[in-house]
């Protein structure tokens, strides 16, 4: 067990129209909530976009730029965390004929150009999901796409531009990836990494194949876990036990309580009242930046 942990904040997801009426959309929506949720006492707030009219997610760097810039404006200084996860989409024809694939939910640009809002933001972490993995969505015909040959090159040129990689863990196969990138030199010896507990296809969240996970983590690996929907708040009290920081939001789950719709803030003000009823205290972002050594860039 660990007695303190940092806080992740989620803050919006990456995939269809959301349906809560908490979960932002706009660029101002997105920012107001990571600022709200950083002044409930998230050290860290994760952040994809939406397309305001589809309310779908997007990868537009114009969108990411209006969401970080409200958020640098503002008051409150959480690290910020971009997901590099949009633009790994594959939706195949069909079990028949899945080529060519579908053109309705496929994007796959080049691993370079995924990176593009964070070569312009320079936010302190990035994410990087270390595998590719069939998804619950399009009728089963859809897989996120991450081969090695993907992750080598974005991980090469996260670190030239100085981002720190989070390392997004679905399953134990993808612990390989993790530990193939540090014998690369692409990632450093004490990497971040989160585990990503209860997604369907990947590894479930049961205790077993959490510290399965845990098992198999580089020594030095600086670990958070979160599991979605109704296990979220629950793992935020396993979390520390197993020596993992804690991820809450929106992006995972959408209730406070069984029939209470919540808001980032709520569930993150909730995070911190479990980790002070076990003793443990929850870390400001200034004291992540030293502990991680993350780099400022503005």
């Amino acid at each position: 067990m660990i007695s303190e942990v940092f806080i992740t904040c989620a803050v919006t997801g990456g995939g269809a129209a959301p349906s809560s009426p908490h979960v932002p959309v706009t660029p101002e929506q997105i920012a107001d909530s990571a600022i709200e949720a950083a002044r409930a006492g998230a050290a860290v707030v994760h952040l994809h976009v939406r397309d305001p009219e589809t309310k779908r997610g997007s990868r537009n760097p114009a969108l990411f730029r209006k969401v970080v810039q409200r958020i640098r404006k503002s008051d409150v200084n959480p690290v910020i965390n971009l997901t590099v996860g949009a633009g790994g989409d594959l939706t195949l024809g069909g079990a028949d004929t899945p080529l060519p694939p579908n053109p309705v939910g496929t994007d796959l640009p080049g691993a370079i150009e995924r990176l593009a809002h964070v070569e312009e933001l320079r936010p302190e972490i990035c994410t990087l999901d270390c595998g590719t993995m069939n998804w619950s969505s399009a009728g089963g015909h859809y897989i996120m796409t991450n081969t090695y040959g993907m992750l080598r090159a974005m991980a090469a040129r996260v670190k030239e531009l100085g981002v720190c990689p989070e390392l997004e863990v679905f399953d134990t196969g993808q612990l390989v990836t993790v530990h193939d990138l540090m014998k690369e030199g692409l990632i450093g010896d004490a990497p971040l990494i989160q585990l990503c507990m209860g997604i369907r296809y990947g590894a479930p969240d049961d205790l077993t194949t959490l510290m399965a996970l845990v098992h198999q983590l580089p020594p030095r690996a600086v670990y958070s876990a979160f599991s979605i929907g109704r296990m979220q708040l629950p793992y935020a009290a396993l979390a520390p036990l197993v020596g993992a920081n804690v991820r809450v939001g929106l992006e995972d789950n959408l209730y406070l309580s069984r029939g209470r719709l919540a808001t980032n803030a709520e569930l993150v003000r909730r995070a911190v009242e479990v980790l002070d009823g076990i003793g443990v205290r929850a870390m400001s972002s200034e004291e992540l930046r030293k502990k991680l050594a993350l780099k400022a860039h503005v």
